[in-house]
């Protein structure tokens, strides 16, 4: 069931009347209901897998509560990241890694016949898997008491807003508020309705505009017909479409739950105002970021063994980030490019660090200029996110470094590309002024500017919107 659908709208008109008149086991079992029904509605033969999924991490959760040895309860986590990596990898990855397999062997001159199935993939597998496993693991560190209810546990992984796409929200943080039935709050519902409101706006206006306007298929999987900057323009906008639909997305689900008396926490913070990668990636996907901290580049070591081993972790830590988002080797690459961006923005860093005080201050004017670079450089990097082939991606790349053919070659309606760039200018107004400290803390704390601030985003949304009902990126994810 799509956000952005007359199903949802029905279904969300039915769903929280009855939510804030139950009280304790029949809101839980009303929301789990509900959740299931949402998540059911691409394909029913899901729930057998989420079902499955709770139910064993429900079991690792209890068996860790009654077991004080040591060794027992290592192997008891072992074997909650072990099966649920392993369902994770099936659905996900068994046809990636046995093509690349056979290819391998075909260029070594072993031929090799295997046998690829027709695996569906279960929407949100990704999500709802690592955050079953942050609550293992969690319970095994002892930094989250195991949950007692089976209805309780099921329906924060199952919960709807944000089982789809995200955030991954840890056990720690959401569990605790499922205990306590937070009445309908007016002042609650206003601020969830901006978020809501704001979401859409990011979803219909600026990505769906994007990608029915200006359709970035042409460019990806034809980069050869564009020019150097006909090319760029593509993968420009395609940096605000992904931007758009899974910010969207994210602030759309972080809404509904905040009106359901849930606190997600924020996912996305203006990532495209970062100064640096270190600093991008505590604003894109926050919840994934963190994740990836907590659970994969601390236990490696962190920055704890010296400067070699933390490169070393910090770009483990990002291929595998990257084939999180995708089974192909584009997004390996992508996810291996973000980790040699890390590693050189730590080196920077340093560097700046040890400047003294007065230097240090001289360079923050430079700070729009290391804006512009970060932007840039991960505009290129979306290309391999994108792009349906390593073979496409690369044409697509060399042509706008080669600045090949140039001129502005561009095959699209000229006026569906002033409405995409109108899209684009009204979020990056938007953000710049929500950058601003002074303007965000005077915006925040006026009712009347908030007021017009939603009436303007509203009527935003019903004169540039694209309702053409289009799936957001990450569900493929």
């Amino acid at each position: 069931m799509l956000f952005n659908s007359l199903t949802f709208f029905a279904f969300i008109a039915l769903f929280l009347p009855v939510f804030f008149l139950a009280r304790g086991r029949i809101r839980l079992l009303w929301t789990l209901g509900a959740s299931y029904a949402f998540y059911g509605w691409w394909d029913w033969r899901f729930l057998f897998l989420i079902g499955t999924s709770t139910l064993f991490d429900y079991a690792i959760g209890r068996w860790l509560d009654v077991t004080e040895e040591p060794g027992r309860r290592r192997i008891l986590v072992s074997t909650s990241v072990v099966v649920n990596l392993a369902i994770l990898g099936f659905f996900k990855y068994f046809n990636f890694f046995a093509s690349s397999l056979e290819s391998l062997a075909t260029s070594l001159g072993i031929t090799l016949s295997w046998t690829t199935l027709n695996i569906i993939l279960p929407v949100g597998i990704s999500f709802y898997t690592f955050q079953g496993l942050s609550y293992t693991i969690d319970v095994y560190r002892r930094r989250c008491p195991p949950e007692l209810s089976l209805l309780r546990y099921a329906t924060f992984v199952a919960l709807f807003p944000q089982l789809v796409a995200g955030p991954i929200v840890r056990a720690a943080d959401l569990l605790p508020q499922l205990h306590r039935d937070l009445p309908f709050d007016w002042q609650r519902a206003r601020y969830a309705i901006e978020l809501i409101a704001w979401g859409f706006f990011l979803k219909l206006v600026l990505a769906d505009t994007i990608g029915f306007q200006m359709r970035s298929d042409p460019w990806f999987e034809n980069p050869e017909r564009f020019s150097a900057l006909g090319n760029l323009l593509g993968v420009l906008l395609f940096s605000f479409q992904i931007y758009g639909d899974f910010a969207g997305y994210s602030l759309i689900a972080i809404g509904l739950g905040h009106l359901m008396g849930y606190e997600f926490g924020i996912n996305f913070r203006r990532p495209y105002f970062a100064a640096s990668f270190s600093e991008f990636w505590q604003r894109w996907h926050i919840s994934l970021s963190s994740w990836l901290r907590d659970y994969l580049y601390i236990p490696l070591g962190g920055n704890r063994g010296g400067r070699r081993q933390t490169q070393r972790n910090l770009l483990i830590t990002m291929i595998l980030g990257g084939l999180w988002h995708g089974a192909a080797w584009t997004f390996v690459i992508w996810g291996t490019l973000h980790g040699l961006y890390l590693i050189v923005s730590h080196a920077v860093e340093r560097r700046v660090h040890k400047l003294q005080p007065a230097l240090r201050s001289r360079l923050r004017p430079l700070r729009f200029l290391a804006i512009a670079i970060v932007f840039i450089l991960t505009a290129l990097a979306w290309i391999f996110f994108r792009a349906p082939s390593l073979d496409h991606a690369v044409t697509m790349l060399a042509r706008i470094l080669t600045l090949a053919d140039p001129g502005m070659t561009v095959s699209h309606d000229k006026i569906g590309l002033v409405k995409c760039l109108i899209a684009v200018a009204l979020v990056i107004a938007a953000d710049a002024g929500m950058e601003t400290s002074r303007f965000r803390s005077t915006y925040l704390a006026s009712g009347l500017w908030r007021a017009a601030g939603l009436m303007a985003i509203l009527w935003g949304i019903a004169l540039l919107g694209t309702f053409s009902g289009t799936e957001f990126i990450y569900f493929q994810f």
